[in-house]
């Protein structure tokens, strides 16, 4: 995967750096020790997921747009927690994407493989379960209440100021439309779930091949 305007190693001093800029408390060297480590296998992390994401140039990582880096620095902390059990500089790239693209996704989080972030400013993302080809948008949240915790189909969008919280089960193909919440309650695939009138929760047969504008085939 070619880097633009990065070599492997100018991408560590510039992550480096970011961390310096976030965290400064004099333990640049120890980050990225434990960045370099683990940086391989982000970047080709990274890799399946750009070459999935219909929007973005196949084989091309842009640490300057601002999705694509959003995701990436999720990749490396949790690669490197997953590895070797790190927190220390798990914990600053949780800082820095809660710093530079304002979501909150911890390092702990069993993200999918393959999703894709249209706008990453509000987000907040529990420990939930999350199925590939997921979608999100600006404002959204998935999260837990007490022990009830959502899962998410593959193949769901999660269009702008929408929440999933507490026992949902969203199936495959879902789309929770713009500013809807999904409080405790269920989503059959294939379904576009909206705000009724009487403020309950109402379904239509969500848009056919709408993943087709996120993913390729």
């Amino acid at each position: 995967m070619k880097l633009i305007d990065h070599t492997r190693e100018s991408l560590l001093d510039y992550l480096t750096a970011q961390c310096a800029a976030i965290v400064p408390d004099g333990r640049e060297a120890a980050f990225r020790a434990t960045a370099d480590a683990h940086l391989d296998e982000a970047l080709e992390r990274m890799h399946v997921c750009i070459n999935a994401c219909a929007p973005w140039r196949p084989d091309q990582f842009n640490v300057l747009q601002s999705s694509q880096h959003c995701i990436f620095l999720y990749f490396l902390s949790n690669s490197i927690y997953v590895r070797s059990g790190d927190t220390a500089a798990a914990t600053r790239l949780f800082l820095m994407n809660k710093a530079f693209n304002g979501i909150d996704l911890f390092y702990e989080i069993a993200m999918p493989p393959i999703f894709y972030i249209g706008h990453s400013v509000g987000i907040v993302l529990a420990k939930a379960t999350y199925g590939n080809r997921l979608v999100l948008y600006q404002n959204s949240t998935i999260g837990r209440h007490k022990d009830r915790i959502p899962v998410i189909g593959e193949g769901v969008v999660v269009y702008p100021n929408s929440a999933i919280i507490g026992r949902c089960d969203v199936g495959d193909g879902a789309v929770i439309s713009q500013g809807t919440s999904v409080l405790d309650a269920g989503v059959p695939p294939n379904r576009l779930a909206f705000a009724g009138a009487d403020g309950r929760l109402a379904f239509r047969p969500a848009p056919t091949a709408i993943l087709e504008e996120y993913f390729r085939a």
